[in-house]
């Protein structure tokens, strides 16, 4: 009897998924725990495998929806391994194989290396199908032929084909001037989540908004200064997610409703920081969590940022990564944001949004200088977070990340030092 492929429970109240590929196709060999498709929940993407190996019978389709226990595949276990598959196997082996001669005596060289990409690209540009003329302007102006749209026979390249593409540089290859074309694709689980989401903490959060300004003078010389040596000593870049985590870490713990959400009549502190960091996915965006990190170096946080968001680019963060966060960090200023006003990560109380980092002038003791200034936005629930608090919590980042120093201790050095 066929071995049934179900669709497994991926976390409580979650009902049902998207199949958003099959990895295998309906009548491939598959081995024994080999990742056939991805499956895709309101909040977050995972994969199910072959349990036993055999040929593979799809029963969904891709970007169908699937309750929880429904029948995704089958497996005939009971059939042979076809041949060509072996054979396939062992040739993979073969060109997997690394070689560390070239010929007897001849170590492979960077040279060497070059050589297979010059080739390639060599063989591409013999392949383009151009009149001369349209060649000659292509290689004069360096156009990429991917961008040109020919329309000779044959897909052959003119001559105006290319002066078109120069004309119009802007324009996507292969579309139409003035076209008017439409079209609708189902939205994902994760997108609707993102949607009902959001809608809800707009209606159901009295969300109020305070800004402010850092200068990041230090902190950029700071990381000018010790970015190699701390990329050496800790096999990682020194960002500026590190300052803003370790500011927000100490901040919390001075306010601490900024880091306390509703539940039901009561207000839940939390005497830990889990913070939330937004990220924009292939697929959305999503908030996995640092745990408690207020108890991490600034070289772990930075660790954990790109752990985090590598996995998330891939698809491959868990439910448990991205839920329980305390308070979230988002960073507009990556796509140039120079100001704007976050929404609430619910069931939390706060979000600090960060922008982009600009120079311009401010007055510094009666003189006009020029620093490089960015904006800080602080969106909070105001049933339990009052202005007094918000402002506050806002100003405290402020100044830690205008004086670095401070986020040793969370204080002033000296201070700390004469216990005041």
């Amino acid at each position: 009897m066929p071995i049934e492929i179900k669709v497994p429970s991926v976390g409580e109240s979650i009902n049902e998924v998207t199949l958003t590929k099959w990895i295998k196709k309906d009548g491939d060999w598959v081995d024994r725990d080999e990742v056939i498709a991805e499956l895709e929940s309101e909040k977050a993407t995972f994969e199910i495998n072959a349990e036993q190996a055999g040929i593979l019978h799809t029963k969904a389709k891709e970007n169908d929806t699937l309750q929880i226990g429904d029948i995704a595949a089958t497996i005939d276990d009971k059939a042979e391994k076809p041949a060509s598959v072996s054979k396939e196997k062992t040739e993979e082996k073969k060109a997997d194989k690394p070689v560390s001669e070239k010929s007897p005596g001849h170590y492979i060289t960077e040279n060497d290396k070059k050589q297979p990409v010059e080739k390639k690209a060599s063989a591409e540009n013999d392949n383009i199908k151009a009149t001369p003329v349209a060649a000659a302007i292509l290689a004069d102006k360096k156009v990429d032929v991917k961008k040109v749209t020919p329309t000779g026979s044959n897909g052959k390249i003119l001559k105006h084909d290319v002066l078109d593409a120069l004309a119009n540089p802007g324009r996507p290859v292969g579309k139409e001037l003035f076209s008017r074309e439409e079209r609708s694709e189902k939205m994902s689980n994760l997108r609707r989540t993102i949607s009902r989401r959001l809608v809800e903490a707009k209606n159901s959060t009295a969300m109020l908004t305070t800004f402010n300004e850092v200068d990041m003078s230090a902190i950029m010389e700071l990381r000018a200064k010790y970015k190699e040596v701390f990329k050496k000593h800790h096999e990682v870049n020194l960002g500026f997610m590190s300052f803003f985590t370790k500011a927000c870490c100490f901040a919390l713990q001075e306010w601490p409703a900024v880091n306390a959400g509703i539940d039901g009549d009561n207000i839940l502190y939390h005497d830990y920081c889990d913070i939330s960091i937004a990220v924009s996915s292939p697929k959305g965006l999503v908030v996995p969590v640092i745990r408690n990190a207020e108890s991490l170096s600034m070289a772990e946080i930075e660790k954990e940022v790109v752990q985090l968001a590598t996995k998330a680019k891939e698809s491959k963060l868990t439910i448990e990564e991205m839920t329980g966060g305390t308070f979230t960090i988002t960073n507009g200023g990556i796509f140039g944001s120079l100001m704007s006003t976050p929404i609430i990560n619910i069931p939390q109380s706060a979000i600090l949004g960060m922008h982009n980092i600009v120079e311009r002038p401010v007055a510094i003791k009666g003189q006009v200088v020029i620093r490089p200034m960015m904006y800080l936005a602080v969106s909070y629930d105001h049933r339990i977070i009052d202005g007094r608090e918000s402002v506050s919590f806002l100003v405290r980042v402020k100044e830690m990340l205008e004086n670095p120093a401070q986020l040793l201790f969370g204080k002033d050095p000296l201070k700390a030092l004469l216990e005041l």
